[in-house]
This record gives structure tokens, sequence and C-alpha cells, in this order.
């Protein structure tokens, strides 16, 4: 059994982005995008997808990556890594999500390096550089405890929220301001995960329909740090077309 492995949670149906993982950019679905890029950066980890569909699993499958079938009715992607784990028996989970064509080996190893500490669980955030992103209710955000390196809460919201602006703010306040955005990357201990489908569903979370609140309702830390690196998170039919714009 590995000591680390990295496993990316797949779900075939998305409300908002029908399918969007079997989509084809440049004539390649986006979760081989993803595949294939993880294994370039991070090819010294075991790499597994946990997908909740033949036809996902099929399609990694073919490309020489390893599939495990999940349960279609998993409430998130953290319980659908959970069940995977049972078969894997990894003691540190990194969980990079299907949709981030741009993880890059820096963040990766940011995550194995936080989650080697005391944490339970660990993500990772980085700057906003437009107004435009950090009012969007589809780009989470976090406040952190920068020197703590710890995560105190996250949101839909604009948080933090400029008071004396009335919210109203601009590109040059959202640059010299702590406004981060948290990007769908995460790492576990064994034991969180275990846990986490017979903690309490919080109130918080049912409110954001953020599955990590639930990590914080119940008292658990999570270790945050910053990254840099470039992401597009393709959450929707524009993010496809700006990742393709990306690749030129």
């Amino acid at each position: 059994m590995p000591k680390i492995a990295l496993i990316v949670p797949c779900r075939l149906e998305s409300t908002r982005f029908p399918r969007k993982l079997l989509h084809k950019i440049k004539g390649k679905p986006l979760l081989l995008w993803v595949a294939e890029r993880i294994a370039r950066e991070a090819p010294e980890l075991p790499l597994y997808f946990a997908v909740d569909d033949e036809l996902l699993s099929e399609c990694v499958i073919a490309q020489g990556f390893k599939a495990i079938m999940t349960r279609v009715d998993h409430a998130s992607g953290t319980d659908r890594i959970e069940e995977a784990n049972r078969s894997i028996g990894a003691e540190h989970i990194i969980n990079v999500q299907a949709d981030e064509p741009l993880v890059s080996a820096r963040q990766i190893r940011a995550l194995v390096d936080l989650i080697a500490g005391p944490a339970d669980m660990a993500t990772l955030a980085t700057r906003f550089t437009t107004a435009a992103d950090f009012v969007n209710p589809n780009q989470v955000k976090v406040v952190l405890a920068p020197a703590a390196r710890r995560a105190l809460y996250f949101s839909r919201s604009m948080i933090p929220y400029a008071r004396e602006l009335a919210g109203k703010v601009d590109d040059a306040w959202v640059r010299a301001n702590p406004c981060f955005r948290h990007l769908g990357l995460y790492a576990y201990k064994a034991e969180l995960l275990e846990q986490f489908a017979k903690l309490p569903v919080g109130r918080l979370e049912q409110i954001e329909k953020l599955e990590q609140l639930r990590v914080l309702e119940n008292g658990y830390s999570i270790a945050c740090d910053l990254t840099a690196d470039p992401t597009i998170g393709v959450d929707t039919p524009e993010d496809g077309e700006k990742f393709e714009r990306w690749l030129g």
C-alpha cells in the first residue's frame, strides 16, 4: 500500500456543464488533458481516477491510467475519494480535481509538504487579480491566517468585504488587499477521510454548498498555502474555451 497517492474524483454528470469531463478540447477529452498533465508533473506519485461511470473508466484506462469504480450517489468528491482509498490504502491522499488541467508540480509538492505536517487536511489558494473574478460567486474565496498557513473560512461571497466602498471594488483594490481564490486542490490524512462521511453536514456547508466547510464546522483545521502558478478551473463551457485559447 502506498504511503501517499494521488486520487482524482470523477463524476460524469455536471449541472453547469453536462458531461464536461468528456468534452473534447482540440480533439481530446478534458479528463485526459488533466490525466496527462498530472502524469507529467508528478510522475513519482501513484495516480488513480475514482469514477462513477464506465465511460469515464474507459476514457482513462484506454490511455494506460488506473480507474476505480465508485458509487454514483456520493454527495461530494471527498466521499468518492474515501471509497476509492479503501482499495488503495494510502496514508496521505492528494486530491486534484478532474477539471483542473493546469495543475503544477509545485502545487502538488506544496500539498505533499503541508499534509506531512500536523494538519488533517490541506489546500491551496491564489491571489485574485481582477474585480470581475472576485465578485463572481463561482470563484470560491478563502480568508487566511497567513502566519499560521491556515484557512479561516471559505465563501462564494466577497470576503473580505470592502465596507467603505459598499463592496464596489476595482482591480487595483483587489490586488492590494488579501483577496484569495481557493483552488480545488486538497490533501488529506486517511484518518480524516474515514471520518468525513460520518461528520454531521454543517449548516454553513448547506448554505454555501462548499464541502470543505464541514471540516471547519466540525473543529478540524485546514492548512493552506499560496501558489502563483496559473490555473484554469473548467466549470463552464466558457472556461473550456478559455483553456483552448491557452493551449494556442
